[in-house]
């Protein structure tokens, strides 16, 4: 773009590009702040005057932004405002000659723009030592009070504005007046204040961000190992259809060689009866035709008797056909989709009604305490019960003394050692065992009835198993946390440290809510209340795995959404 250009769509008051360009009664446009800036100068006046023309107005005229004319627009390339990105025109020295170069420093004395080299006599000539430096922000004229052509070197706290030292002759005269300097400072302790909130903001707001992240790690994580499991749950299905199909062919096999063994054994019976029938035939045949009375006479007793039947009709049962089995099999078809069908949909609908992301307003810079109730924990047993997860024992990390038993959801301490196979992921130094069931995600809960001393915890799969240290007990260590229970009352352990919870229900069944998501893990006691026992706040950075330290024997429990039994 052309200089002239430039110029045309400068502003007279600031020299740069025109923000939100009004036009005054004589025509001139200057940028609606310039303008009114300039004007709340004359305000105590009452007379204003044009910065370019000096045409006079009263009263003050009221402001408008120009509305560009879309019928008949400017074919001159339009510059960027300051609502798309800042566009600034350098402020060039007031002091070069031929090309002039860009000023680095602005004089609140000589009210000039400097380069690098013009600038130098301010730094090394004592005739400039009093003069008021300041980096090049442009907008020079800004710092002259319209009124006086005057630096502006004070503050008028009456009025709340910048004046020159002729302002205090006649318009601010007996006005709060302090040096520009000293309102500086003052006002500098607020945007201090502000600065520090603006600063905790930014940390907050970079926690929060971590911490979506985060979340949106775990989701992915969580989406992940479901699409994983589905696809195994599904081949499972799949090879269970199979063996379904391999078992209805084997019976229709089955069905049908007996029933062919049995046929066949009918029609020998009645291909030998027809033989028989046939050889009589023959006889018959021959004595009727024979010549020989004698012969005739004396055979006829025992050709003249009927033969008896060898075998009986046999007829096929019309309630017998394989064609219920071929009905059996669409029932079980149909059966088949309807439970896929409502259960897809009844899933679906609860992801539907479930939302991922909850909006959080907030008030002045800080989350409304009152809309955090959406993330608290459930209050019943109900509400936790729509959470339940089903575990089982992982026999791969029983301690050498314990027994499983109910489909690996029972755990019994003996004192004899029992046999199991050396495996990488079992406890050897401690009485403990894992889950198989990995928890992340969002949030999981279950209960287990217990005997004897033991502790209940969540673990990183990632805890150790060898030895008798800290690195491999429940509680000990940065990768587990847990709740120990006694007949004397309980403690809570994360990495060594301990908290007596003296206070706490005694009950003989716990209750874990994982709020993985959320970064919680509870410990409630269960009986005819639920009550929280002690609740550990973490940042969990991979799946974590149901604990126990086994007393005497830990039984995991059933759970059902309105009823409530033990395995």
């Amino acid at each position: 773009m052309a200089e002239s250009d430039f110029v045309d769509y400068a502003c007279p008051l600031c020299a740069d590009v025109q923000r939100d360009p009004v036009t005054i009664p004589c025509g001139d446009t200057f940028c609606l702040d310039c303008i009114k800036i300039y004007w709340d100068h004359s305000d105590h006046v009452g007379v204003y005057s044009c910065p370019q023309c000096q045409a006079t107005f009263t009263p003050r005229p009221t402001l408008r932004r120009n509305v560009p004319n879309v019928g008949n627009r400017d074919p001159r390339p339009s510059l960027p405002s300051h609502n798309t990105f800042p566009y600034k025109r350098d402020a060039l020295c007031d002091f070069c000659t031929g090309r002039r170069n860009r000023a680095v420093k602005s004089c609140l004395m000589c009210l000039a723009y400097y380069c690098e080299t013009h600038i130098k006599p301010h730094y090394e000539s004592a005739t400039f030592k009093r003069h008021k430096l300041v980096d090049e922000t442009g907008h020079l004229d800004r710092k002259i009070c319209p009124q006086h052509e005057k630096g502006l070197e004070l503050f008028c706290r009456s009025d709340q504005m910048c004046i020159c030292v002729l302002c205090t002759v006649r318009e601010h005269r007996s006005h709060n007046i302090v040096s520009a300097d000293d309102e500086r400072t003052e006002k500098q302790k607020v945007l201090v204040v502000t600065q520090t909130e603006v600063q905790r903001i930014i940390q907050d707001r970079m926690k929060e961000l971590q911490e979506l992240r985060h979340n949106v790690d775990v989701l992915k994580g969580n989406a992940q190992r479901a699409r994983t499991d589905s696809d195994k749950i599904f081949s499972e299905m799949l090879q269970a259809v199979e063996r379904w199909h391999a078992e209805i062919i084997q019976l229709i096999q089955a069905n049908l060689q007996a029933s062919m063994a049995q046929a066949q054994g009918y029609i020998d019976r009645h291909e030998q009866e027809i033989i028989e029938l046939q050889k009589r035939d023959g006889d018959l045949r021959q004595i009727v035709e024979t010549e020989d009375n004698i012969h005739f006479l004396q055979n006829f007793p025992t050709l003249s008797i009927a033969p008896e039947p060898m075998v009986p009709k046999v007829l096929i049962n019309p309630e017998f056909s394989f064609s219920e089995i071929t009905k059996t099999v669409s029932d079980m078809k149909e059966h088949l989709d309807d439970i896929c069908k409502k259960e897809l949909g009844n899933i679906s609908k609860r992801v539907s009604d479930t939302s991922i992301y909850v909006l959080i307003p907030r008030s002045g810079g800080r989350i409304n305490a009152a809309v955090r109730v959406d993330f608290q924990e459930p209050k019943t047993r109900l509400d936790f019960l729509r959470y339940s997860c089903k575990l089982t024992f992982d026999p791969n990390t029983a301690y050498k003394e314990l027994v499983l038993s109910d489909g690996n959801r029972r755990v019994i301490r003996k004192r004899s050692t029992q046999y199991y196979p050396d495996h990488p992921e079992r406890f050897d130094g401690f009485c403990q065992i894992l889950c198989r069931e990995p928890l992340s995600g969002l949030r999981h809960y279950w209960e287990a009835e217990w005997n004897g001393e033991f502790s209940i915890a969540v673990a990183y799969k990632s805890i150790s198993r060898k030895g008798k240290n800290s690195n491999s007990l429940l509680g000990y260590n940065d990768k587990s946390w847990s709740l120990l229970c006694s007949d004397s009352g309980y403690s809570a352990w994360h990495n060594k440290m301990e908290k007596d919870l003296p206070g706490a229900v005694r009950a003989s069944r716990i209750g874990i809510f994982l709020d993985y998501a959320g970064g919680s893990v509870s410990f409630y006691g269960v009986s005819e209340t639920i009550e929280l026992i002690h609740r550990f706040q973490a940042k969990f950075s991979e799946p974590l795995y149901a604990g126990f330290g086994v007393g005497s024997s830990v039984t995991l429990c059933v759970l059902e959404k309105n009823q409530r039994t033990y395995y």
